[in-house]
């Protein structure tokens, strides 16, 4: 007889799932019980937050969804911060914790890890949470789950397990994974509406977010067909490669950026939220459209946001926009509006950064450009922040961060390891603060304990850098940024990792060269005050 604990992993064996991320504790212990023996990898983070984080990296590289097993209480306290990042990134997380028995629930007798209402708690960070009453329930509430990743807006869901419920014996349970729906395609009369403004369109523009991560083939047809220029959100890096002529910079919030918005005479915006922290990062106001605008989104709420739309186009980005190419055909020569605009927008742009902002910028390219098409995920840091006016990243999913969206600290290494080990066969690079490395810098052993061969890149300015600038900016006297930092090196040594510390860029670009195959994780300390003078972008 089986348990209800081993029946869940087999179905999320059938499901495809092939690594968990967790931190064992007394009321998971029959999880892993049926873990002993199954095709399942088990990574252990130093705490909730990084397993959370770890699954985000994985399923934003892989396209499945992170697994994280946790238990009741304080594991998921912890872990909250970790799924509202992938919440408000549309990340697709299974985070499956315990809970006390069901005869204990809501009666606050002071039970070990007990908490009033868990499923309360993160509803406000899932797609759904759910308490398992019986494990006949199992198929159908893995097969919901299942289905939202697959067709759906994805984001976190929670399946909660009594602890009474985990260890009952299971008799004849259908442990088959089910059929998934596939993610719906757009009604075709819209996508025929769609198509007609675009094609008469002699200025159109194309705005891209993180919903469009899968369809970057065919956005670039798209925008290479109507001849329009395309902006990515920092979620969608990669989706036009690096230099090509319809590429705006991240101009998105930029005077000049809203300026050529209001040049378009339609505007396609694929899987973006158009929210704040990628349209009005400098607090112009909400960005606003003179043209026809185009929504093409997954999620009906976007597609009825707050941005009125002249044609909704619900469904699948990749679905739409092969759609919207089947119906618009070759198109007669538009002239040079699209390729003009992008080169004086992107000029305008760049011409603007500070001495401080060109050497940060002339870092980051040093990264993609030492390494064969590097993966770059980011802490809420200064170099990570200039990224998303000025990354050209090589491939789509190369480049993701915290700087943006929800905007967490701690996120940059964790989330590595978990991308690292869904591509272990590119350079995965975590670009943190040292800051931000203070948050999670325990998962540094946890990389070296499972042999993920990261490139820890510290950005070591001695404080909360971007704070402390924008208070100054702010006339606030700098109050609590003035961090004092640890012995970085020892650090490393007492986590078991080889530390580097680079003093020019020609010294870090032949270390990079030589960690590009490393299988375990390094340490690579800058000095941010001795090296910036070093670094211009041209």
């Amino acid at each position: 007889m089986t348990s209800c604990a081993q029946s869940l992993v087999q179905l999320l064996e059938g499901y495809g799932v092939r690594t968990i991320f967790g931190i064992p504790g007394v009321h998971t212990v029959e999880l892993y019980r049926g873990l002993h023996g199954s095709s399942l990898r088990h990574v252990s983070p130093r705490h909730e937050q990084g397993a959370g984080f770890m699954a985000d990296g994985y399923a934003r590289v892989s396209g499945k969804p992170g697994v994280c097993f946790i238990i009741t209480g304080p594991g998921m306290t912890n872990i909250l911060t970790a799924m509202g990042q992938a919440y408000a990134d549309s990340v697709p997380m299974l985070v499956i914790s315990t809970t006390n028995r069901r005869e204990h629930l809501r009666m606050g007798h002071g039970h070990l890890h007990e908490l009033p209402d868990q499923r309360a708690m993160v509803s406000g960070v899932c797609a759904f949470s759910h308490t398992l009453q019986s494990p006949a329930e199992l198929p159908e509430l893995l097969a919901r789950a299942f289905g939202i990743f697959n067709c759906a807006r994805p984001r976190p869901v929670h399946i909660e397990i009594p602890l009474d419920v985990l260890d009952m014996p299971v008799d004849a349970l259908d442990c088959l994974p089910r059929s998934l729906p596939s993610a719906p395609a757009p009604a075709p009369a819209a996508v025929l509406a769609a198509a007609k403004l675009l094609a008469n369109a002699q200025r159109p523009l194309i705005l891209a977010g993180g919903g469009a991560r899968r369809a970057g083939g065919a956005l670039q047809q798209l925008a290479e067909q109507l001849q329009a220029p395309v902006a990515l959100t920092s979620n969608a890096r990669g989706l036009l490669p690096c230099g090509h002529p319809l590429l705006l910079d991240g101009v998105q919030s930029a005077a000049h950026g809203r300026a050529l918005f209001d040049e378009a005479d339609a505007i396609l915006a694929v899987g973006t939220e158009l929210g704040e922290t990628d349209y009005d990062f400098y607090g112009l106001g909400p960005v606003q459209f003179k043209a026809p605008l185009i929504r093409l989104d997954i999620d009906p709420l976007q597609v009825m946001g707050a941005q009125r739309a002249e044609v909704a186009l619900l469904g699948d980005a990749q679905e739409g926009v092969q759609a919207l190419l089947a119906q618009i055909g070759a198109q007669a020569a538009r002239g040079n509006w699209a390729r003009d605009s992008v080169q004086r927008v992107n000029q305008c742009e760049r011409s603007q950064w500070t001495a401080k902002q060109r050497s940060m910028q002339a870092l980051l390219d040093l990264l993609r450009d030492s390494l064969p098409e590097p993966l770059i995920v980011g802490d809420s840091t200064q170099p990570v922040y200039q990224g998303a006016l000025g990354y050209q990243a090589p491939a789509a999913n190369s480049w993701f961060n915290a700087g943006t969206g929800f905007g967490t600290l701690g996120y940059g290494l964790p989330a590595a390891i978990g991308a690292k080990l869904a591509v272990p066969q590119r350079p995965v690079i975590a670009l943190v603060g040292d800051g931000g490395l203070q948050f999670s810098c325990a998962e540094l052993i946890s990389a070296r304990e499972a042999g993920v061969g990261i490139i820890l890149l510290l950005w070591n300015n001695q404080c909360y850098g971007e704070i402390r600038d924008y208070m100054v900016a702010r006339e606030i006297p700098p109050l609590g940024v003035e961090i004092l930092a640890p012995d970085f090196a020892a650090m490393a040594r007492s986590f078991h990792v080889a530390h580097y510390a680079p003093e020019s860029p020609a010294s870090l670009r032949t270390l990079l060269a030589d960690l590009a195959t490393s299988t375990q994780p390094v340490m690579v300390e800058l000095d941010a005050a001795s090296l910036l003078p070093q670094l211009d972008w041209r």
